[in-house]
C-alpha cells in the first residue's frame, strides 16, 4: 500500500509499505477513505519534536471503512464507515472512564504520556493515518460509526482538529459575553473560535500573521490582530480598556513566530536548545518556541483563564510562572481526549448545527503528500486544511 513515510528531519516521501494486519483480538484494520495534514505533523518534520522513527508511517487524522475486526471488537462489523479519533485509549482504565483518554494507562507501553497515531516513539510508536489502510489498537473504543447524514470530508475534521477546538474552549471556562482571545487561526484556532461562540463569548478577538486564516477568522465574526502589523499586547490592551481578555486560548505551540526584532538573542538560544537537528532544506522551526504563550500571560485579565491546546514538547520547560502567579490565573492544558468530545460533535454535524467543510480548501491525492506538505509548511495562501484522499494512490496503480 502507499503512505507518508518519515526519513528524518526534513525528510519525508510517499512510499510502497506492507499493509497492516490484525495483531491483537481488540484491533481492526480500516480502508482509509479520507486523510489529512496537521501542524502537529509538521513538528516532527521541522525537529520541533524529537523522538520520531525513521520509516514511521505520519498522520493522526483518517476516516475510512472497516475492513476487518478482532475477535474482541462486538461492535463494529466489516462495512462500517468510521472515524478515528486521533489519540489512542482503551476505554478501560480509569482515566478512560474519567474521560481522560488522553492519559490511558493502556494505550502507551513506551511511556506515561499521550499514545496517538504517527508520531514519536514515546507516543506509543504507532504507524499513522497518512496510508491506504491502517491497524487500529483498542478499536472498540477508537473507532467511533459515522451515520450516512456525514460525509467524509464533514468527518475528517472531527477526527482530531474540531475536537481539539472544542476541548481548547470547554476548558477555558467560557461564560455568557467573556472576552475571548484566540492566539493562532489555523485549523485548531479556526475551531476554537467557533467553540468559543457556541459556548456564549460575547467578543472573540483573534491574532495571528497570516492572511487568509485571519480572514476566515474575520468571517466567523472575530476581532482580528496581526501581530506582525502591531504589538499584539498593546493593540489588545487598547481594544480591551487596560482590562485584557477573560480568557485566553493558545492554538499555536512550540513554532510560534515572533515580531521582527523581538528579543532575537534569547529565542534563537531557546530554538538551538529545543531543536538540535534541523533540516538544510527549508522545514524550518517557529522563531519564537514560546512567544504566543508569553503574550498570552501578559494580555489576560487578571483571574482569567489559560487553555493551552498548541503543542508543546516536553523539552519545552520554559513558562512565565511568576507572571501568571501574579494575575491568580487558572492554566488548563494538555493533549485533546478526542474519544470524549467526538460522539458529541458527530452529531451537531449530523442535525446540521455546523458544517465544518469550509475549512478544507484543498483536496489532493496522496501522491501529492510532499507538495501539499511544504505548502502547509510555508503557510500558502489557500492552503488553510489539506484533505488527503489515500484511494486516489491506489487508483493511479491500476
Amino acid at each position: 500500500m502507499k503512505a507518508v513515510v518519515f526519513h528524518g528531519v526534513g525528510r519525508i516521501s510517499v512510499d510502497e509499505v506492507e499493509k497492516p494486519t490484525i495483531e491483537a483480538p481488540t484491533d481492526a484494520v480500516v480502508r482509509l477513505t479520507a486523510s489529512a495534514i496537521c501542524g502537529t505533523d509538521l513538528h516532527f518534520i521541522r525537529g520541533t519534536m524529537a523522538g520520531t522513527r525513521e520509516g514511521r508511517i505520519l498522520g493522526h487524522e483518517g476516516v475510512g471503512v472497516v475492513e476487518q475486526v478482532g475477535d474482541y471488537v462486538r461492535n463494529l462489523v466489516p462495512g462500517d464507515r468510521v472515524v478515528i479519533p486521533s489519540t489512542v485509549a482503551c476505554g478501560t482504565c480509569s482515566y478512560c472512564r474519567a474521560g481522560y483518554y488522553a492519559q490511558c494507562d493502556n494505550a502507551n507501553p513506551n511511556g506515561p504520556g499521550t499514545a496517538f497515531f504517527g508520531g514519536p516513539e514515546d507516543a506509543g510508536g504507532l504507524d499513522g493515518l497518512q496510508a491506504q489502510y491502517a491497524r487500529i489498537p483498542y478499536a472498540n473504543v477508537g473507532l467511533v460509526k459515522l451515520p450516512d447524514q456525514v460525509s467524509d470530508e464533514q468527518a475528517i475534521l472531527i477526527s482530531d482538529i474540531f475536537p481539539t477546538g472544542y476541548q481548547a474552549a470547554e476548558q477555558a471556562e467560557i461564560e455568557t459575553g467573556d472576552v475571548v482571545c484566540v492566539f493562532g487561526c489555523g485549523p485548531v484556532g479556526q475551531f476554537a473560535i467557533w467553540s468559543a461562540r457556541y459556548l456564549g463569548a460575547g467578543r472573540v478577538i483573534a491574532v495571528d500573521s497570516v492572511a487568509d486564516r485571519l480572514e476566515a477568522a474575520r468571517e466567523q465574526g472575530c476581532e482580528v490582530v496581526n501581530f506582525m502589523d502591531e504589538d499584539p499586547v498593546e493593540m489588545i490592551h487598547e481594544m480591551t480598556r487596560g482590562v485584557g481578555p477573560d480568557r485566553v486560548i493558545d492554538c499555536v505551540g512550540i513554532d510560534a513566530n515572533r515580531r521582527p526584532g523581538e528579543d532575537d538573542e534569547r529565542f534563537e538560544e531557546a530554538i538551538a536548545q529545543l531543536v538540535p537537528e534541523r533540516a538544510e532544506n527549508g522545514w524550518q522551526p517557529g522563531s519564537g518556541p514560546t512567544q504566543a504563550l508569553e503574550w498570552a500571560v501578559e494580555v489576560i485579565a487578571k483571574a482569567g483563564t489559560l487553555s493551552i491546546i498548541g503543542v508543546y514538547p516536553p523539552t519545552c520547560t520554559t513558562f512565565p510562572i511568576g507572571a501568571a502567579f501574579m494575575k491568580n490565573l487558572t492554566v488548563k492544558l494538555g493533549n485533546c481526549n478526542h474519544r470524549a468530545y467526538i460522539p458529541k460533535l458527530v452529531e451537531l454535524v449530523r442535525t446540521g448545527v455546523i458544517d465544518p467543510t469550509v475549512l478544507v480548501t484543498k483536496h489532493e491525492p496522496m501522491s501529492s503528500a510532499v507538495e501539499a506538505y511544504e505548502a502547509f509548511d510555508k503557510r500558502t495562501a489557500g492552503w488553510l486544511k489539506i484533505e488527503l484522499e489515500p484511494q486516489a494512490a491506489a487508483a493511479e496503480t491500476r
